[in-house]
């Protein structure tokens, strides 16, 4: 085998080169497995990211959920969904507050059983909060859903087509530095010098 370092000749059953130190056994195993050995890219990590235009991002991200299956129509209906239990958490709670409160009213001052009659008002929060995820789900996402749809037919939203991101060139890991000296190199020097010392 030909070291990929320093182009010296070697024999295929050391792992690593006598001259300088190179793994071959690692070298042996990118060679027999090329599919495995993934060229790196610096466009598949988060700093490409930060240097994408929101545009970009938007369109990748947007990208990314259509591969997972995740329409703007499963999006919307997941908003009413979420509209309508949150409305009902609500209403329970206002119920229940209600109720709960009148038979805590009964033992009090009635003054205070004034106030602590009218608690159940806080159910009217999350319910108040459901009712704007339920309406803007039937109509302000219809709108965004429908627009996207459009944009989708025009073919406007897939990043496979069109302008590519903005990254960083792939990194060279083809290159081996050369070094000036063995690893081996002190190891042989010492076997030398103690067959000297034995043969005197």
């Amino acid at each position: 085998m030909l070291c990929p370092r320093c182009s010296s000749n070697q024999s295929d059953d050391i792992k690593f080169c006598t001259f300088c130190g190179a793994n071959l056994q690692a070298v042996r195993e990118a060679l027999d497995a090329p599919d495995l050995a993934k060229k790196f890219e610096w466009g598949n990590t988060w700093i490409a990211e930060m240097f994408q235009s929101g545009q970009m991002a938007e369109l990748r991200k947007l990208e990314l959920e259509r591969r997972m299956g995740i329409t703007p129509e499963v999006k919307r209906y997941n908003e009413i969904k979420a509209g309508v239990i949150v409305s009902s958490v609500g209403i329970g709670l206002a119920v229940f507050l209600a109720i709960f409160m009148q038979g805590v009213a009964g033992h009090v001052n009635p003054k205070d059983a004034e106030i602590i009659t009218r608690i159940w008002v806080a159910g009217v929060i999350p319910f108040m909060v459901g009712l704007a995820l339920i309406i803007n789900g039937l109509v302000v996402s219809k709108r965004i859903v429908e627009a996207q749809e459009r944009a989708l037919k025009e073919g406007k939203t897939s990043l496979d087509e069109g302008q590519s991101a903005r990254s960083l060139r792939p990194a060279d890991t083809n290159e081996f530095i050369p070094t000036n000296f063995s690893v081996t190199d002190g190891t042989t020097r010492h076997l030398e010098q103690s067959e000297r010392k034995v043969n005197r």
